[in-house]
């Protein structure tokens, strides 16, 4: 077991009691009769489950409070793997996502329950997933946003992309040049990478570097090169959130 893996099952080990931390529930499901097993991301603690019992019941005044999307304080009790909620206090108005954005909501959770590690505190990533949140609720699917929360989870992660320089001669990005992107290298000018499959421009990766895809073009590109890269950190296994899109799209 690794150093932080240790940390990790340390953390999940040790009784506590939290109260009112900012949280989001990135999927729920029930349990037994009145009950729902979360998996919660939060501030502080990061990515955990946690059962909220009785939640089901008519006459819980958490009812309907404890869904995705939602800015939540939340209150609770562990000892051990899985923690208790105690309370859940609104954190702000609830996003209201439907149709292709609540999609793009879905991806975001999907993603994060995929890629981070339980019981590891990934402050900068909640920041980050509550301001992707927010833009998405401007009702309508904000591909920038996506891109850039696809590319600041690899960072927060321990993946960073190098997008500022080749990686071979040192030289800086140039806008006018057209790139090959290794996924467990960097960047290379292409010139020297002629079969290369996954070729983008040196101005769409530095928009991604800065976060500003404001054209047509780097959009295009951020898209397919960050579906490259997650595609070779999630592995086999599909994202349903996709899916899902793609039968929504099929259907309009």
């Amino acid at each position: 077991m690794t150093t932080g893996h240790c940390a990790a099952w340390d953390m999940a080990m040790k009784p506590e009691r939290v109260e009112l931390q900012p949280a989001y529930i990135l999927h729920h499901r029930p349990y037994r009769n009145t009950s729902s097993l979360l998996e919660v991301f939060s501030r502080d603690y990061g990515r955990f489950g946690m059962v909220a019992r009785g939640v089901s019941s008519s006459r819980s005044r958490l009812q309907g409070r404890l869904q995705p999307f939602r800015p939540l304080l939340l209150s609770w009790h562990s000892r051990g793997e899985l923690a208790t909620l105690s309370g859940a206090e609104p954190d702000g108005a609830p996003l209201m996502f439907s149709g292709a954005v609540l999609m793009s909501g879905f991806y975001l959770n999907e993603l994060l329950l995929r890629l981070t590690w339980r019981h590891i505190s990934y402050s900068g990533l909640f920041q980050i997933y509550h301001q992707t949140l927010n833009q998405l609720g401007e009702r309508r699917v904000n591909q920038q946003a996506l891109r850039i929360f696809e590319c600041r989870l690899l960072e927060e992660l321990g993946y960073g992309m190098i997008l500022d320089h080749d990686v071979e001669s040192g030289r800086p990005i140039q806008p006018d040049v057209r790139y090959c992107y290794h996924i467990e290298r960097g960047t290379v000018e292409a010139s020297a990478e002629a079969g290369s499959t996954l070729q983008v421009t040196g101005s769409s990766l530095l928009a991604l570097a800065s976060g500003v895809l404001a054209d047509e073009g780097s959009l295009k590109d951020a898209r397919r090169l960050m579906r490259a890269v997650l595609t070779f950190y999630l592995g086999d296994k599909p994202l349903r959130s996709r899916e899902l899109f793609r039968t929504l799209e099929s259907h309009q």
